[in-house]
């Protein structure tokens, strides 16, 4: 059953995007009975139309579905700045995860999934996305080496002013040196900070995710931004200033 938009209209909208009836629908009542909105999509083109028919708060998606498969789709969502997205797949191996986090997703779980274990995830992203907008309402305004990272806005500006791109995942690690600048992290701690506890670690899903966010400050300054410390982490090199 998906919950008239009346009814609960203060609660986050789910968008659950998978081509198994039976699973969708599971999902669906589970996450309905917690308070939740749930919207249904059975591919990937009926969830671009429950998009565009009402933007959710975050989106469960499939992997492998017919008429499109849901890397793409999660892909497509990060580069326009697309909700949250929780892929959920029947292939669980370590490279599985590590290709759903570099296209965009901001989490990974595997088929079978214990309903509440989902339910935690989804509760820590709603929790991180609405915590970066209500401190970022105080005017989060950071600034280093000449970069400018707008909290509220979301948005990075390089030192000549163009906007760059992050998906949710890098906009979190970001974050996180951001928040902790001229520190050693360790790949647990960056997890901590950017994907919050409750789920496994996998160091190099976030050393994929950290290169990534490296490559995109690199491109636009020759100064070096984030630091590999061997064997401890990584650390924000600049000094980083509250606008």
């Amino acid at each position: 059953m998906t919950a008239p938009l009346s009814c609960m209209d203060l609660q986050s909208l789910i968008l659950v995007v998978d081509d198994d009836p039976d699973l969708r629908r599971l999902i669906t009542e589970f996450l309905y009975g917690h308070g939740y909105r749930v919207a249904e999509a059975g591919n990937v083109e009926e969830m671009w139309q429950a998009i565009a028919r009402q933007p959710p708060d975050l989106v469960i998606l499939d992997v492998m579905m017919p008429g499109g498969d849901g890397l793409t789709a999660a892909r497509r969502l990060a580069s326009e700045h697309g909700p949250p997205v929780i892929m959920l797949s029947a292939l669980g191996s370590d490279t599985d995860r590590i290709i759903g986090l570099e296209v965009g997703a901001d989490d990974y779980v595997a088929k079978p999934c214990n309903p509440r274990e989902l339910l935690a995830r989804v509760r820590a992203r709603l929790r991180r996305r609405a915590s970066a907008e209500v401190s970022g309402s105080a005017g989060r305004l950071f600034e280093f080496a000449g970069w400018k990272l707008d909290v509220l806005r979301r948005e990075l500006r390089d030192p000549t002013g163009i906007l760059i791109d992050l998906s949710e995942g890098e906009f979190s690690l970001l974050r996180s040196f951001i928040e902790h600048p001229q520190r050693v992290l360790s790949r647990d701690q960056l997890l901590d900070f950017a994907q919050g506890r409750g789920r496994e670690v996998y160091d190099r899903a976030i050393d994929s995710q950290i290169s990534r966010l490296r490559r995109k400050l690199n491109d636009r300054t020759a100064v070096e931004l984030i630091r590999t410390v061997r064997n401890s982490g990584y650390m924000l090199v600049p000094k980083v200033t509250a606008l």
